[in-house]
């Protein structure tokens, strides 16, 4: 299986985690990490369009969870369009399943009737500072939930988000994917209050899987084992075509930081969002000036010259 060099297990309680997904090639991946992971109790999954539309991501979820054995993890649909523009799907990049067009066995899992950012508002108001959201696709089902109910913000106990870069994006020059298929989302979401950690298309493409993953996977001769071995074929000969050395692990990434942050580097930030550039819709703008000599640490905020105030937002991963 997918693993991470994470520190030693803890023998403290799982940590109870909702991961908010769009069902493609690396968030099946994190998915399974974070169902087979002891650090972590994996209270629901929640669908949101993006490298699939909503239906087809349910349709994925409820395999992948059913493959695991793991038919107690509630999952349920979410928001089937972004916000404020119309869905862009990445079939290149995850097949026209999302699944490399593997096909894997009908789910023995039923989906939860509940509309996905409510069953977030409902499980965080169930385990108050307890739950830790990881959204590894576009952020349209944590923004309406936040949007719903303000009062889950000071509730929920980390968010660790798989989008943005600091360096430039993945989808163009200034915009990651998951941000760029939902701006307005990823501005609520960023300006809701709350302390995020976000893992950048930047840091995910220096996490690679090789060809050599791709052999010890093989030889395990699982059945979760052939399935990512068989996703991260053809993830790998995509990223080969496009200039890559390796298969970039951004949603496993994510994970792997909710169960040990000293895995990665972080820095807090203020983050913005641009919903209106005509060539920078969805660029996350993170201010770095706290790095300055002239600029100070003020308690929760910076002061940048004795005149701009920003308080961080973000602890951005470098």
């Amino acid at each position: 299986m997918l693993s991470f060099p994470l520190a030693q297990a803890n023998t403290q309680t799982p940590q109870r985690v909702i991961i908010d997904t769009d069902p493609g090639v690396d968030d099946a991946f994190a998915i399974l990490l974070a169902l087979n992971s002891p650090e972590l109790k994996v209270e629901a999954l929640t669908v949101v369009p993006g490298n699939v539309d909503g239906r087809q991501g349910l349709q994925n979820a409820l395999k992948i969870v059913s493959l695991a054995g793991r038919c107690d993890v509630m999952v349920a649909g979410g928001a089937q369009h972004p916000l404020n523009q119309k869905l862009i799907t990445a079939q290149y990049w995850h097949g026209p399943n999302g699944l490399a067009g593997v096909e894997l066995p009908a789910s023995k899992c039923k989906a939860d009737s509940r509309f996905g950012p409510d069953l977030i508002i409902e499980l965080v108001h169930k385990y108050p500072h307890e739950i830790t959201l990881i959204p590894v696709g576009p952020l349209t089902n944590i923004a309406l939930a936040v949007s719903k109910d303000p009062s889950i913000v000071p509730l929920v106990k980390n968010v660790v988000i798989m989008g943005g870069s600091i360096t430039g994006g993945n989808v163009n020059g200034a915009a990651e994917a998951n941000i760029y298929n939902d701006p307005e989302a990823a501005a609520i979401v960023f300006n809701a209050g709350w302390m995020v950690t976000t893992i950048g298309s930047d840091v995910g493409e220096r996490t690679l899987m090789t060809r050599k993953d791709i052999a010890q996977l093989q030889a395990a001769h699982g059945p979760e084992s052939d399935f990512v071995a068989n996703l991260a074929d053809f993830y790998l000969t995509r990223s080969e075509k496009s200039g890559y050395q390796g298969a970039a692990m951004y949603d496993p990434l994510a994970v792997a930081t909710a169960i040990d942050p000293s895995l990665v580097t972080l820095k807090d930030m203020h983050v913005d969002v641009e919903t209106r550039g005509e060539f920078t819709r969805g660029e996350t703008v993170a201010n770095r000036m706290g790095s300055d000599e002239n600029n100070v640490l003020h308690g929760d905020h910076y002061e940048i010259e004795g005149v701009i105030d920003l308080k961080p937002n973000a602890r951005v991963c470098l």
